[in-house]
């Protein structure tokens, strides 16, 4: 059983950095496609930004919809349709075609998300389901970190036509490995529509939306700039911006290690913890953003914190706010990351067109401290911190359930 375990979430890992490597990859692609189909380069930036916000609409409806069928069935159907996708993204004649094609893509991207979370979690132990989880988020970190350079890598060796087929080779791989190994999922005490939208009802389950927002938005307000501001402020060469991006990717993956753990041993006491720590990093980077030795090793300590802690962290807030439902929280969870992940963009560049790029660190620390107010709130008013191993086995013994 352990054996079938291990092997069904590394089966769920490969998926979600399939899904995530079709959602991210294409930003490696945009010169290649306003190229391919004689746009601009703001225009191809479209395939990434429809696709976020189909995300982010998309997220809270489809795992609810899909929420009574047999997951694995769902899973097929998922991975199908992203197989079906990205062959056609291959052979698309116009612009238009691919957007519309991107769009669909992303109206199944958050239930095969979703659905990996409710499975790793339902897998194991109880104790042990932060773990799981954390595991399945080492896919999401590789699809938005590795993805990017590995589909520019094909593009600039082979072509354009081979770097999309790339997304759908791994897809392909993944709806192999899920019709024979993966076992049924039936969902046997089915929750009605109105069951699981109830948790809409609750004051907690906002609060935790909105804390997710505001750190989602404290990280990419900076990140989607960080090459900018390596290259500006810290004076850095391509190649070495090159190579410090990918020590955060690397950082990013082993984040998620570290936060099963923390999550396992202590929950609250790591989810107050964070934004402490993350808006220390950005407050040494706002003072020794021009040093390039101090900042290989702040963008190290950054890439483990705002990647796979901070993910994690936001799954647990949101699916412990509403464990009755966990699909639909999953589904919340994707989209409040994808609301606060344009948010936090749009605010980053405020912040640069009024004081310059080195104030996009500003942008980061206001969501942090406003995400610690929040969280302080949340924890005081719903989860003391003597109930947090309590709340941790109330949402993965409610996962299990939901499979049985």
């Amino acid at each position: 059983m352990a054996k079938k375990n291990k092997l069904m979430i590394f089966i769920l890992t490969v998926g979600v950095f399939g899904i995530l490597n079709t959602e991210m990859g294409v930003i490696g692609l945009l010169p290649a496609i306003a190229e391919h189909f004689h746009v601009s380069i703001s225009a191809a930036g479209w395939t990434v930004s429809l696709f976020a916000l189909a995300i982010a609409v998309s997220g809270p409806t489809m795992p609810l919809l899909l929420s009574g069928l047999n997951r694995k069935k769902v899973m097929i159907l998922v991975l199908s349709v992203f197989v079906a996708g990205n062959i056609a993204s291959v052979f698309a004649a116009n612009f238009t075609f691919l957007l519309i094609i991107r769009i669909v893509l992303a109206l199944f991207h958050p239930v095969y998300c979703s659905i990996a979370f409710t499975a790793a979690a339902s897998s194991v132990r109880p104790e042990e389901a932060p773990k799981a989880v954390s595991k399945v988020f080492i896919g999401i970190s590789a699809g938005m970190v590795a993805g990017v350079p590995i589909a520019s890598f094909i593009n600039n060796a082979v072509s354009y036509e081979m770097a999309m087929a790339f997304f759908a080779f791994v897809n392909i791989i993944v709806l192999a490995a899920t019709l024979i190994f993966l076992p049924s999922m039936p969902v046997k005490e089915k929750q009605s529509y109105g069951e699981q939208l109830a948790v809409l009802k609750k004051p907690v389950l906002w609060i935790s939306i909105t804390a997710v927002i505001l750190l989602n938005a404290s990280v990419f307000g900076v990140y989607s700039y960080i090459a900018e501001y390596l290259e500006s402020v810290t004076n850095m060469s391509s190649n070495i911006i090159s190579v410090t991006l990918f020590v955060f990717g690397g950082a990013n993956m082993l984040g998620n290690i570290a936060a099963g753990r923390m999550l396992t041993k202590n929950p609250m006491r790591s989810v107050t913890l964070f934004p402490l720590l993350l808006g220390a990093v950005y407050i040494l980077v706002f003072f020794a953003g021009a040093s390039l030795i101090p900042m290989l090793l702040l963008t190290f300590l950054w890439g483990l914190l705002a990647g796979g802690i901070m993910a994690n962290i936001n799954q647990y807030l949101i699916s412990s706010s509403a464990p009755e439902a966990p699909d639909f929280a999953n589904g919340l969870f994707i989209s409040a990351c994808n609301v606060g992940t344009t948010a936090g963009s749009a605010a980053g560049g405020f912040f640069i067109a009024q004081m310059g790029i080195s104030s996009v660190i500003l942008a980061g620390l206001v969501s942090v401290i406003l995400s610690l107010a929040v969280l302080l709130l949340r924890n005081k008013k719903y989860f003391p911190a003597e109930q947090g191993k309590k709340q941790l086995e109330a949402v993965t013994n409610s996962n299990s359930h939901m499979l049985k």
